[in-house]
């Protein structure tokens, strides 16, 4: 099981390897859905840890939605992200009619190429989930998809989750399910959905709030859960 950790800083970062962790998504703004942070923390957390830390590039919190401008700006973080030794980048863009736009991502996706890319939850958005699964596998190089279902928690969801997880057999899509999961029940979740990969965010910390650090004893009681 592979167990991803949100992290805002680099004490969450530390604390998310101490307690088992084996991959990092890192954000500023946890509680406005997540935004690009700064280099010089990226720098600092890349240098921090050995495990993989993947760098959500996220201009705003507006919405999904994005133009040239952000655009442009996202390809430059990507590059720098890139330089800096991330092993991968957590994107995401919607188009006004509620589909995922795959004309806008496109020059994001081919500045992130080599890298993971995992598509996040802007996923969850879309108007139709069947057939914006459909378009985030024809996006060039991604290979994760973080979803809750649709649902603000993945825990109301599994039967939907399971569906997508079925489609995504065989493909170099993995499916990863996130949003209002907590280390009690995980192991109930996993067996109900079929899912290799879970991400924890405020579920993971000393109180569920987005501004206090990372608890490490609630990282290894969900790697209990596995054996």
């Amino acid at each position: 099981m592979i167990i991803e950790v949100i992290a805002t800083s680099v004490d969450d970062v530390l604390q998310a390897e101490a307690g088992g962790a084996d991959r990092i998504e890192l954000i500023t703004g946890l509680q406005e859905g997540g935004m690009t942070p700064s280099i010089g923390l990226i720098r600092e957390a890349l240098a921090a840890t050995t495990l993989p830390v993947h760098v959500i590039v996220r201009p705003h919190n507006r919405s999904y939605m994005y133009d040239s401008f952000d655009i442009r700006a996202m390809v430059h973080d990507i590059r720098e992200i890139r330089s800096l030794g991330a092993a991968g980048v957590v994107i995401g863009s919607l188009s006004p009619d509620g589909r995922i736009d795959k004309e806008i991502l496109a020059p994001v996706l081919e500045a992130a190429q080599g890298m993971n890319i995992t598509f996040n939850r802007a996923f969850d958005d879309a108007k139709d989930l069947d057939e914006a699964l459909e378009d985030v596998l024809q996006l060039n190089g991604v290979n994760r998809l973080l979803t809750s279902g649709g649902q603000a928690s993945a825990l109301d969801a599994s039967a939907k989750i399971k569906q997508l997880a079925n489609r995504l057999e065989g493909t170099p899509v993995i499916l990863m399910a996130g949003s209002g999961l907590m280390p009690e029940g995980i192991a109930q979740f996993v067996e109900a959905t079929g899912v290799s990969e879970i991400h924890f965010g405020r579920g993971v910390r000393t109180v569920m709030d987005g501004i206090v650090r990372v608890d490490p004893e609630k990282i290894r009681q969900i790697r209990g859960a596995f054996g």
